[in-house]
């Protein structure tokens, strides 16, 4: 992930100062959560949202527009060129730079120019200030086509090899060659099978061993939520495969507000927790121990009852029509 925001970012950012490579960050980081994956059959955005992203308002990051602004004299231009940097998070439109009062702000009424991109040349470190007014912009679209009377020459795009930093060349080549199996199908015909096979008894076994959940018949009108596996090869320091792992997740995107849940969280440390206990920790010289807890989700018990369909390939003979009544909480439920 972090592999992938960085060559994300430096896509966008070559040529730009440093003071807009947040706002490519940002706008990389977007792009990714609506994007699709191999691993899920849905994108980030449509499992947390619940809808699919609609992509119709996406435009080439750092593209420059003809944005309407407000004037006072109806003889001057009704719109000025801006640079587009960034989503916002709170209200529709976009992100533009002001390059004459050095200074952002929010406007929907715009024609982009998306081929015409900025230059591969670095150029002059500016300091966003962005505007604490509010958007200045008409409820119409249509406007006039500018006339420019100042315009400023888009140079040229130059071409130019892309090599990944050796610094990065592991990484590369590790994602490059990642095979690792999407189903329960790829699993039976892998080259590695037996040892995939032994990673998810050992899954099932820690399962059975926390009674993750009981075989019941289904109820009437229920609808269980489905269950995939996903499986890994870990790697170590020199390349080489050190473990098997395959993980049984619940589809949660599966699961209905007020049917099968009633609020959701993030179990995850914040950044900040972190970096206050090891400031802390440097300033008072103690050791610092880092240690991982297996199975974690299979600590929580479950207070709705959810009904998820019997994992694949290992369904209990003469019993395939009957489902998992979840006692406790395993990895993909909301």
């Amino acid at each position: 992930m972090n592999l992938v925001g960085h060559d994300s970012v430096h896509d966008k950012i070559y040529g730009i100062a440093p003071s807009f490579w947040g706002y490519a960050l940002e706008t990389a980081a977007k792009l990714l959560n609506i994007a699709p994956s191999k691993m899920v059959p849905h994108t980030s955005y449509e499992i947390w949202h619940g809808k699919p992203a609609s992509y119709k308002y996406l435009r080439v990051w750092g593209s420059p527009a003809y944005v309407k602004r407000l004037v006072g004299d109806k003889l001057d231009s009704r719109s000025s060129l801006f640079r587009f940097i960034a989503y916002p998070k709170e209200t529709v439109g976009y992100y533009f730079y002001d390059w004459a009062e050095q200074k952002i702000f929010v406007s929907r009424n715009t024609v982009f120019l998306e081929k015409d991109f900025p230059s591969d040349s670095r150029g002059d470190e500016v300091l966003l200030e962005e505007s604490s007014e509010e958007p200045q912009h008409d409820n119409t679209r249509s406007f006039e086509p500018p006339v420019l009377t100042n315009s400023v020459p888009v140079p040229s795009r130059t071409t130019r090899e892309s090599r990944v930093p050796e610094r990065y060349g592991f990484v590369g080549l590790t994602s490059q060659l990642n095979n690792d199996p999407k189903t329960y199908g790829e699993v039976m015909s892998d080259i590695d099978s037996n040892k995939w096979l032994e990673a998810m008894k050992s899954e099932m076994n820690s399962m059975g061993s926390n009674q993750v959940w009981t075989l019941v018949d289904s109820p009437k009108g229920v609808r269980p939520v489905g269950c995939i596996w996903v499986y890994k090869r870990k790697l170590g320091a020199d390349g080489e495969i050190t473990a098997f792992k395959a993980r049984l997740m619940a589809k949660g995107y599966t699961q209905r507000p007020r049917v099968d849940f009633e609020e959701t969280y993030s179990p995850v440390v914040m950044t900040k927790s972190i970096r206050a206990l090891l400031a802390i920790a440097a300033w008072y010289d103690y050791e610092i121990w880092q240690m991982v807890s297996k199975m974690t989700f299979l600590n929580g018990f479950v207070e709705e009852e959810i009904y998820m369909d019997q994992p694949e390939g290992f369904t209990t003979v003469g019993e395939e029509q009957k489902v998992c009544c979840l006692q406790r909480s395993i990895y993909g439920l909301k």
